[in-house]
């Protein structure tokens, strides 16, 4: 199925690749672990290290999804624009409303959310620029004294986080914004044969993951 999106998203494999580097080491630590720390039949054991034959099978498998997740949100987020995505999301949940979930509260939260992260990561760089002028260092060090480090960075990043959405805020007063009740939408998405299949073919795909769980090799 990834294999099948990235082909018709047309992203190139060059920027899926690009973009799990900067998780390689988490993905290769869980691999470490599953291998280690599982019991079962020893194939190598070498002082306090065992590898197990379940142990490399689980390893395997923890890798292969955590690198099938990335590239399922990648492809998310490469072949999605924010707005589309959170309009999808309310449109999709618009049943919930009868229950009295706030489906459009909820869908704005996520589309600001998704907006502003640029912008924050802007900040960031704007004020760890601004301390290393001052002399603070951010890179030499352990990961403990790198880790005390960040902590004068996390003051003015909330500062300005918080200010922000007091801004947004007072101007989304100003245009009268009360909620999703009574609200018109520019595009109005409906629901196209395509999208169910594809539903369709989710909800199948979920169904016999949760049949295959205890499957073993």
């Amino acid at each position: 199925m990834a294999v099948l999106f990235i082909a018709v998203s047309t992203v190139s494999v060059k920027t899926i690749l690009s973009g799990l580097k900067p998780l390689i080491i988490i993905i290769v630590l869980t691999g470490l672990l599953n291998m280690f720390y599982t019991s079962g039949t020893v194939l190598v054991e070498f002082w306090i290290i065992k590898i197990t034959r379940e142990g490399i099978i689980n390893a395997a498998y923890m890798v292969s999804r955590i690198i099938m997740l990335i590239t399922a949100t990648f492809m998310l987020t490469y072949t999605t624009s924010p707005l589309s995505l959170t309009d999808g999301l309310e449109r999709l949940l618009s049943f919930l409303k009868r229950f009295k979930v706030p489906i459009h509260e909820l869908s704005m939260m996520m589309s600001i959310a998704l907006r502003f992260i640029p912008t924050l990561i802007e900040e960031t760089g704007k004020i760890m620029n601004a301390q290393n002028a001052r002399g603070a260092d951010f890179d030499t060090g352990g990961l403990v004294k790198k880790a005390k480090a960040m902590i004068p960075l996390l003051v003015p990043l909330f500062i300005s986080a918080f200010k922000r959405a007091d801004e947004l805020a007072v101007a989304m007063e100003s245009r009268c914004y009360h909620g999703g009740e009574g609200r018109t939408r520019m595009r109005v998405l409906r629901m196209r044969a395509a999208d169910w299949v594809v539903i369709a073919l989710s909800i199948m795909l979920c169904v016999a993951s949760w049949l295959l769980r205890g499957v073993t090799l």
